[in-house]
């Protein structure tokens, strides 16, 4: 090989191997670092798609085993109203049984009958009420909401509007709405607002309850003082303010804007009561503002009704056996005593005379006791449904361990080889390093010649 200043060779490849040692340890580095052997594709394309997806399954079998642990949850919720309800068809038997006898005249049977009927509308305020995250359990809600029809533009309560100051309504109290002791449910319930001038320049808005549809105890009357929302008041509304009245004796909340101050300025003008809301037919001046539009009734709240099954996805795919399906049966008064066809008389058949005689308390015998066989196949039913939410549980569990260990196989690093790789690539690096400085000398003896 000639002797030449121009070109280094020596030091070229001791450069090169250098780089490629560096690079190499840094690859090392990067999966001791990582704690992975698949640090990028180029590390092994196809290892890191498989476990990509692998590690996807995994992630996903967990939150199935949390699915699992929800439905569970939510089938003991089940399991527990359930239980309640047997020992309630237990005491009704009891009670029913006794009614029978000859010895008791029919006054004692009516203190029995009153118990008797109690317990039963209980049955059914707790399968009303029994849910897991709003979802129905044991039979549909019992929840109120208003009649919106009556707050269109043609409805009754038509002036309770944003043009009249009055953005929303909102029920607090369902348990009073809900109160209701005739056949008509909830739809018979209403209430009515009124603001009026009062003496000394105050204005007060009243709202009234009306429970059945008719005087009863249960119905209420609440006022609240709004004089101070009147122009100059304490609490006068500008445009884009709001507020809100909470009638916390009747269970609701009006949410007003500034308009409120606008209908409170025009009953405080008029101290004859002609202008007050809930008389005045062109209420503010506006015809077609009709005022006495301001009754609002009740409905029930569909939408918390008993799911007839409900999904629960106990796997990583989306297939039918991903999921599973639990069924659930209402155990309410119309339901229970109606045997496993359906067909027979239930508990809500046997009226409010349920055992106030003998003859109907020896049929109540027979219906209490289909009710507590109908209970029974409900709540077998459940732990049917328990006992496989645990099998599944440790089948995703189990599942989940393979899958985690076979992802670990194509993708976690070996730290033990990698360090003694690691530690091979360093001192070629070291010894790069020291041959590239060699190398680099090698043109000065090139300079005793130019010297001789």
């Amino acid at each position: 090989m000639a002797l030449n200043i121009i070109s280094n060779y020596a030091a070229n490849v001791a450069h090169r191997n250098l780089t490629n040692s560096d690079t190499m340890a840094t690859r090392s580095l990067a999966k001791l670092s990582s704690g992975t052997r698949v640090v990028s594709a180029r590390d092994d394309a196809a290892s890191m798609a498989i476990g990509a997806r692998l590690n996807a399954t995994t992630q996903a079998l967990k939150t199935a085993t949390v699915n699992v642990g929800q439905a569970n949850s939510m089938l003991q919720i089940a399991d527990g109203g359930m239980a309640t309800i047997d020992d309630i068809l237990v005491r009704m038997k009891t009670l029913a049984v006794q009614a029978s006898s000859g010895n008791l005249s029919d006054t004692e049977r009516g203190f029995l009958n009153d118990e008797f009927v109690q317990l039963r509308d209980e049955i059914d305020r707790i399968a009303s009420s029994t849910n897991f995250n709003g979802i129905q359990l044991l039979g549909d809600g019992g929840d109120v909401a208003l009649d919106y029809t009556d707050l269109a533009a043609a409805g009754t309560g038509a002036a309770l509007s944003a043009v009249n100051g009055f953005d929303a309504i909102a029920i607090t109290d369902n348990n009073y709405w809900a109160t209701d002791t005739n056949t008509n449910t909830v739809t018979d319930n209403d209430f009515s607002v009124a603001i009026n001038y009062a003496a000394g320049g105050q204005v007060i808005m009243t709202v009234t309850a009306n429970i059945d549809g008719a005087v009863t105890t249960n119905d209420r009357t609440q006022s609240i003082d709004v004089s101070d929302y009147v122009t100059g008041g304490s609490k006068v509304m500008s445009a884009g303010d709001k507020a809100t009245l909470n009638f916390d004796e009747l269970g609701l909340t009006f949410s007003l804007n500034s308009n409120f101050t606008a209908s409170v300025d025009v009953i405080a003008g008029d101290n004859t009561g002609a202008s007050d809301f809930g008389t005045d037919t062109t209420f503010n001046g506006v015809a077609g503002n009709n005022s006495t539009l301001n009754t609002v009734t009740m409905a029930a709240d569909n939408g918390q009704q008993l799911q007839a099954t409900v999904d629960f996805q106990v796997g990583a795919g989306n297939t039918a056996n991903d999921r599973l399906a639990i069924e659930f049966t209402a155990v309410d008064s119309e339901t229970l005593g109606s045997g496993a066809a359906g067909t027979q008389e239930s508990l809500a058949d046997l009226t409010a005379n349920a055992i106030d005689t003998a003859a109907n308390a020896q049929n109540a015998v027979e219906v209490v006791t289909r009710a507590i066989d109908d209970l029974q196949r409900a709540r077998a039913n459940i732990g049917t449904y328990q006992n496989r939410l645990d099998f599944a549980g440790q089948n995703l569990a189990s599942t989940q361990e393979n899958t985690e260990s076979a992802r670990s196989t194509l993708l976690d690093l070996d730290v033990a080889a990698e360090m003694t790789a690691f530690t091979s690539k360093q001192i070629l690096v070291q010894s790069g390093v020291a041959m590239l400085a060699q190398a680099n000398q090698m043109p000065q003896n090139l300079l005793r010649l130019l010297q001789g």
